[in-house]
């Protein structure tokens, strides 16, 4: 498809990033983490998220792959193993009582950085190229933004820039004039980036930053207005232990400030118990509710334990367990309940992690009507002469399924097996061996891709399909043509919907009739084509044929609800996991008009070699004829 406006053509490659999502898996021996892109690169470690930045895109694929696994190294070997949170939390404490708290943060990731990129060469000398690539881009960069910042009377930011190349300098540099304040203090700041070379551990990392800080906060007049590094204050947030038992008491009085004597009625037992109490004399809106806002004061667990009576352990049996109800009674049961049932649809999803949310809905087949019909025949009669070539080729090339030879005959060959000469009044020590039989030990499966996109590409879409479907018809190979989109309406961020049509079912593919169900096949919404190709997968596993095919018909990159920036990714990752289990999985990408180089590069991390581009969808009988030779040939 045309695109006349395109804000946002970036295209992840798809192999780089998982190859940065295994280093880092290895580096930190936990199988759970994961890689993204953001603006800053930094570790979530609570998530076990590692973000590498954009800073390298656009560059030259040497520079930016040994950007990004610097990115790696620094988070996987150094603040993932030799950081230490705590300390960080504090630091951020601490900072946010001056006036330059972004300085300050930036500040403490670029001495930290420095620190733990020792600490990475130490252990891994390999590290070492990607490290002074780095450093290099990063010197710069920042040369660039120094000038900037100087022109524009940008202090703050011209000072951070000049300490970053003080640092980053293998010889002795001069910081240019900025202010006279901040060129007085110079001295006393050069001492201390000195010093930061020497640190062994995040706390003597920050005793130094606080100090230039400290010095900092009577000159600088701003705060930095740029951010080169990013310190995530809300990931270190959850690492913030200072709270006590004491901030989880109570501080807000009663509304009543009374106080119930237990002594003067502890021998008292009436039988008469009055639900009376001068705070609910008046209606109210909370019936059989405790309210911890009223009430009076009592002693009964303040200074020491009650004695136990008989009726606790029937008390103690309904605390002790829990069931689950047929009523509906509880405003929040129902919500429990699907928050219960999503956290483990998430732990035992089977679709990918990018999926965990989504699920299918399969489509029962439809009543054909008297145009699609119609429609089909005139299609069938323009693809006869391919469909005939084809049949052919699959004849010559598919394997055929084995007859097991038959054994114990008075007639035939002699068997090895000569031991009923002398056991068996009546011997049988002769065999046949069968020929092959006519049927073909193969399995495929089309997978349409029926999102809104292809609404100029479906009507010749079917009338390759129709090829396929005729011609493996003709030689008696199951198979079967699915249909998939995703309801963009009904989507949200925990509820996605992917919809699966069966136009051809294994059960009917193989029958006279069919093939009319295929004109049924109609242009919807979004695709994940990660979960299809599994859906797919997990089918062609069931069937016992030695060799399966799936085909996906598709016209681009996946798109669905937060399925932008992994969807490549999952993808691969299907197409992969399919191919390991001896599925071989093929694309026919369909376009019309002149299909560019970022498209190209899509479909080839997602696909590798195989998959096809179809520039003009006019031209797709004439292309699949070559695509299944090229398939079958592979797999023989």
């Amino acid at each position: 498809m045309h695109r006349f406006i395109q804000f946002n053509d970036e295209t992840i490659n798809s192999f780089l990033v998982m190859e940065l999502i295994d280093l880092a898996k290895t580096l930190t021996r936990n199988k759970e983490m994961d890689v993204q892109y953001g603006p800053h690169s930094y570790l979530d470690e609570k998530n076990d998220v590692i973000f590498v930045s954009h800073f390298w895109d656009h560059r030259p694929y040497e520079e930016e792959v040994n950007g990004l696994k610097s990115d790696i190294y620094l988070r996987s070997l150094g603040s993932y193993q030799h950081s230490d949170t705590l300390e960080v939390v504090n630091y951020i404490k601490k900072i946010r009582k001056t006036t330059i708290p972004s300085f300050a943060k930036q500040l403490f990731i670029l001495g930290e950085d420095i620190r733990l990129e020792q600490l990475c060469v130490k252990e891994r000398k390999g590290t070492r190229k990607a490290f002074n690539i780095r450093r290099e881009i990063y010197r710069k960069y920042f040369e660039t933004q120094l000038n900037v910042n100087l022109v524009k009377s940008v202090h703050t930011d011209a000072l951070f820039n000049a300490l970053f190349l003080q640092m980053s300098a293998e010889t002795v540099v001069d910081t240019p004039p900025i202010t006279e304040a901040i060129d007085l203090a110079m001295p006393f700041i050069r001492r201390e980036l000195q010093a930061l070379y020497e640190t062994d551990s995040t706390k003597s990392v920050i005793k130094h930053c606080l100090t230039i800080v400290d010095v900092l906060d009577e000159i600088v007049e701003k705060d930095m207005l740029n951010e080169y590094f990013h310190l995530p204050e809300n990931v270190y947030a959850a690492e913030d232990t200072s709270l006590t038992f004491d901030d989880l008491k109570r501080k807000d009085k009663l509304k009543n400030d009374d106080q119930i004597d237990s002594k003067e009625n502890s021998n008292l037992f009436e039988e008469k118990m009055e639900m009376w109490h001068r705070e609910t004399d008046e209606a109210g809106q909370t019936f059989l509710q405790f309210d911890i806002e009223q009430g009076s004061q009592t002693n009964l667990l303040g200074e020491g334990v009650r004695e136990g009576d008989e009726g606790d352990q029937a008390l103690g049996a309904v605390q002790g367990s829990s069931q689950q109800t047929n009523q509906n009674q509880y405003d929040q049961l129902e919500a429990r309940q699907s928050e219960r049932e999503e956290k483990e649809g998430a732990n035992s999803s089977d679709y990918g992690k990018e999926n965990k949310h989504a699920y299918p809905i399969f489509l029962t087949g439809k009543s054909v009507l008297y145009e699609q019909i119609k429609t089909y025949q005139e299609q069938k009669a323009q693809i006869t002469s391919y469909q005939k070539k084809l049949q052919k080729m699959i004849e010559k090339t598919l394997e055929h399924k084995m007859i097991q030879p038959r054994s114990d005959l008075h007639v035939g060959r002699l068997s090895k097996q000569l031991l009923p000469y002398f056991t068996d009044e009546n011997p049988r020590l002769f065999y046949k061996k069968n020929n092959p039989s006519t049927e073909i030990d193969a399995v495929f499966s089309l997978l349409v891709d029926c999102s809104a996109s292809m609404y100029d590409k479906m009507e010749e879409t079917k009338r390759g399909i129709t090829l396929f479907h005729e011609a493996l018809k003709s030689v008696k190979v199951p198979h079967e043509i699915v249909g998939f989109w995703e309801d963009t309406n009904a989507a949200t961020e925990v509820n996605q919907p992917n919809y699966f049509q069966d136009v051809i079912t294994f059960a009917t593919s193989l029958k006279r009739s069919s093939g009319p169900e295929i004109m049924q096949l109609e242009p919807q919404e979004d695709n994940r084509d990660g979960l299809a190709i599994r859906v797919m997968t997990e089918r062609l596993l069931s069937r016992f044929e030695k060799q399966k095919f799936l085909l996906v018909f598709s016209d681009g990159e996946p798109a669905a609800m937060g399925y932008e920036q992994n969807g490549i990714i999952d993808t691969h990752k299907a197409v992969l996991e399919a191919r390991k289990q001896g599925i071989e999985v093929l694309n026919v990408f369909l376009a019309n008009g002149e299909i560019d180089e970022g498209q190209k590069i899509t479909i080839q991390n997602i696909y590798g070699r195989y998959s096809i581009l179809v520039s003009n969808v006019e031209e797709l009988p004439d292309v699949l004829f070559p695509l299944l030779r090229k398939l079958l040939y592979k797999s023989i």
